[in-house]
C-alpha cells in the first residue's frame, strides 16, 4: 500500500518524532517502503529580517542542519530501512507538502503533543498539511 513515507521532524523538539518515528519505521518495515526524514529550516519571512544576519548565514545553517539530520538518521533509524534525509528551507507546511509531492510520498507521518500543548509542527503547520496534502497524513499523538 505504501512505497514512500515522509516523516517531517523538528530536530530541536523530540516530541515531533519520539512517537512518530517508531510508527514510520514500522510502516516502512511492514510495507518495505522508503522512509524520507525531513526537517525544515524556516525562512526569515520578511526580507528586512534577513538583512540583520551575516551573508551566507542560510547556506551555513542548511549545512549544519544537514549534518545534524544525518547524525539523527544514523542514530535513530534501524539498519535495513531504506532512508533518505532531506533538509528543506522555507515555510514549514509548504515545504512538507512540496517534499511529499516531489518524492512521491504515499503518506506523511507527523508527531504531535496532545492538542492543548503548542508544537512546532502542530497548530497552523500540521493543520495546513492535513488540509492541503494530497497524501494521507497520519498524526501520531504524544502522551
Amino acid at each position: 500500500m505504501f512505497t514512500s513515507i515522509l516523516l517531517p521532524i523538528d530536530l530541536s523538539d523530540a516530541a515531533t518524532w519520539e512517537r512518530a518515528l517508531p510508527a514510520a519505521v514500522h510502516m516502512a518495515r511492514y510495507e518495505d517502503a522508503a522512509l524520507h526524514v525531513a526537517t525544515v529550516v524556516p525562512d526569515f519571512g520578511m526580507s528586512v529580517v534577513g538583512s540583520y544576519f551575516p551573508e551566507g548565514y542560510e547556506e551555513k545553517a542548511m549545512h549544519e542542519v544537514g549534518e545534524r539530520l544525518a547524525a539523527f538518521v544514523n542514530d535513530h533509524v534501524p539498519d535495513g530501512i531504506e532512508v533518505h534525509p532531506h533538509v528543506l528551507h522555507g515555510r514549514v507546511y509548504d515545504q512538507i507538502i512540496e517534499a511529499a509531492n516531489r518524492i512521491g510520498a504515499d503518506v506523511i507521518v507527523m508527531g504531535s503533543h496532545r492538542p492543548e500543548l503548542k508544537d512546532y509542527l502542530l497548530g497552523p503547520n500540521a493543520a495546513r498539511v492535513v488540509r492541503h496534502a494530497t497524501q494521507s497524513v497520519f498524526v501520531v499523538r504524544g502522551e
